[in-house]
């Protein structure tokens, strides 16, 4: 049974991007649109293998969003991946202090992104 990714941003076409590499790596893909429909979600589906999120986000951004999933026992160790345009060195600690597993800034690459995912939750 292949893996199971939420990926969390605002921008269809970033989610659309990522779905489609990471479908092409072999792994099962949920969208949500931001950090509280990315809650929503978690809390209709069994827990996925792995979160990917965005920071810069309306409703909930990505560390809050980390906080609250982090809140949750159940998701307490599932990796997440903070996929964002910020580069700066202390939104990437408050993302690592909220619980993040990795940081990769945008643009993505296919290869990159791939090479995360498969080094945080192996292959698909």
């Amino acid at each position: 049974m292949a893996k199971r990714i939420l990926v969390v941003d605002d921008s269809a076409a970033i989610r659309q991007s990522i779905t489609y590499v990471l479908q092409q790596g072999g792994y099962e893909v949920i969208e949500a649109k931001d950090g509280q429909d990315g809650l929503d979600t978690l809390n209709t589906i069994q827990p996925p293998d792995l979160i990917i999120t965005d920071v810069n986000m309306p409703n909930l951004d990505g560390i809050g969003f980390i906080r609250r999933v982090r809140d949750q026992i159940k998701m307490k160790f599932i990796p997440i991946v903070v996929l964002t345009t910020e580069s700066q060195g202390d939104k990437m600690n408050e993302g690592k202090e909220a619980g993040a597993t990795a940081w990769i800034v945008k643009p993505f690459n296919a290869d990159k992104l791939l090479a995360v995912v498969k080094k945080v939750i192996g292959t698909a």
